[in-house]
């Protein structure tokens, strides 16, 4: 049976793309924003969660990397990650982190820090990224974009790592913005 393709099956190459782009010019890293937006909105003013279901490229990549490079087990994904505790309990941790890196992109945009030339993967392994900042804007916005590339690999990481261990998706289940737009939609559907 052939599915037929649409547009949106092919947003992947978005995710990709951001990826790599961010490796050449981090400054590419606040298109990311639109990943964070546009989610909410679908919730805000659907009440669905379309965004997820149809037009997440990172999860159409993970379906891709875990189904047709089997790179998958295919395993159940754990109780404990789908819990409720562990869900939100990840959401809360991973807003607090966006908190922090709101908070260095202040510092320097006050000018009581210098700019950080650096990706921080798994929120503690600094990786010199120097190479994709040349300047031309001001210190705090380069500082924002490495903050928050840094946050966008991250969760690409996890969600290598879980499809590694479990079904391409396993991330999807813990995800913050699916987490984020599940509570919008429940509170949306409530009034």
């Amino acid at each position: 049976m052939n599915k037929q393709k649409h547009w949106y099956d092919y947003l992947w190459i978005v995710s990709l793309l951001y990826l790599a782009l961010g490796f050449v010019n981090i400054l590419c890293a606040w298109i990311g924003l639109l990943c964070f937006f546009i989610p909410l909105l679908f919730a805000i003013i659907g009440g669905n969660k379309l965004y997820c279901n149809r037009y997440c490229g990172r999860s159409q990549l993970f379906d891709i990397l875990g189904k047709k490079f089997k790179l998958s087990p295919d395993k159940p994904v754990p109780n404990f990650l789908r819990s409720h505790a562990f869900r939100y309990g990840f959401l809360a941790f991973f807003m607090l982190m966006f908190l922090n890196m709101l908070f260095t992109t202040y510092l320097v945009f006050s000018g009581s820090a210098g700019l950080t030339q650096a990706v921080t993967l798994l929120w503690t392994l600094q990786l010199p990224w120097h190479w994709a900042y040349s300047g031309g804007v001001p210190e705090w916005a380069a500082q924002f974009a490495f903050g928050f590339y840094s946050i966008m690999l991250t969760s690409t990481i996890l969600g290598v790592i879980t499809l590694l261990l479990y079904k391409p998706r396993a991330w999807c289940v813990y995800c913050p913005m699916g987490s984020m737009t599940q509570l919008i939609c429940k509170w949306k559907h409530k009034n």
